[in-house]
């Protein structure tokens, strides 16, 4: 798959979203807040799910700006062309997003009280979802197989760089007092548990009613339906509307109709290899 890119630090970013003055500026010079709180993951592991969960706790289950203000203007991509530009207005405690491997992350947040939640998925899944995904962004230049993309994932060589990379090095931050980690399968299973445990660990006391409120609000069904969070706000410049859509199924194990026997298993193995040193269970590994 054909692609503009450049390197930082090892990983590969879209010049069309990311530049390397932004990088330096994130990681040295931005200013963290103690209340700041930092939605991050790999593409397509939750992202716009858990920004949408932490702006319906910031307002108490109130939907009313999740319903009328974008997205990406109320947890946006810090570290883009387009987040930067809404960090200055952005009411605190600022809900900011980023895919940023941790060690390109702003150095200063661990330093400080502002809390970070880590969000993963399945890495099936995540590749299917980001071939669906790639299908709609102008970004590239040409369709490559399945395998060739199967292959490429599995190595590393896409935009934001390794999965497992990209895991193992977030999984450093497990334990700290302002990480909180989860995965998208425990969403699916628990949305209503999963809040609560968000909750707590934001230090955000919030009653039953609005916590009912805020899973009544962040469910696919009820995002896929809302404007201010799907596909239809971003710009014809880098989005293809006619390819697809933002949010597509929202479910788990979709991998399954799309994987062969063969394919699975050769997942498997690099998994198992890239992994090993990795001390810790994940709902897709039972």
């Amino acid at each position: 798959m054909t692609y503009n890119y450049f390197t930082y630090k090892g990983i590969r970013f879209s010049p069309d979203y990311y530049s390397e003055e932004i990088f330096r500026f994130i990681e040295n010079e931005f200013r963290v807040l103690d209340d700041d709180i930092y939605n991050v993951t790999f593409p397509k592991s939750g992202t716009h799910w858990m920004a949408e969960i932490l702006n319906l706790i910031k307002h108490n289950g109130d939907p009313t700006e999740n319903n009328s203000v974008p997205l990406f203007m109320r947890a946006p991509w810090y570290e883009t062309k387009i987040g930067i530009k809404y960090l200055k207005n952005l009411p605190s405690p600022r809900i900011m997003t980023s895919h940023s491997p941790c060690h390109i992350f702003t150095q200063s947040v661990f330093r400080t009280k502002a809390k970070v939640i880590y969000t993963m998925r399945n890495p099936k899944d995540v590749f299917l979802s980001l071939l669906y995904f790639k299908k709609t962004q102008k970004i590239y230049k040409d369709k490559a197989k399945f395998e060739d993309y199967l292959e490429d994932f599995l190595l590393g060589n896409v935009l934001i760089g390794s999965w497992f990379d990209h895991v193992k090095g977030w999984m450093q931050m497990a334990g700290k007092e302002n990480f909180f980690y989860i995965t998208y399968e425990e969403l699916q299973q628990d949305l209503r548990g999963s809040v609560v445990r968000i909750c707590k660990f934001l230090g955000k006391e919030l009653n039953d009613e609005e916590i009912d409120s805020v899973v009544k609000h962040s469910t696919f069904d009820t995002m896929k339906e809302n404007k201010m969070c799907d596909s239809s706000l971003l710009l014809d410049e880098f989005f293809n509307h006619n390819k697809g859509t933002l949010m597509r199924k929202g479910i788990c194990g979709d991998w399954k109709n799309h994987l062969t026997v063969a394919q699975s298993e050769y997942f498997d193995q690099v998994y198992q290899e890239k992994m090993k040193d990795l001390n810790m269970e994940f709902p897709w590994e039972k």
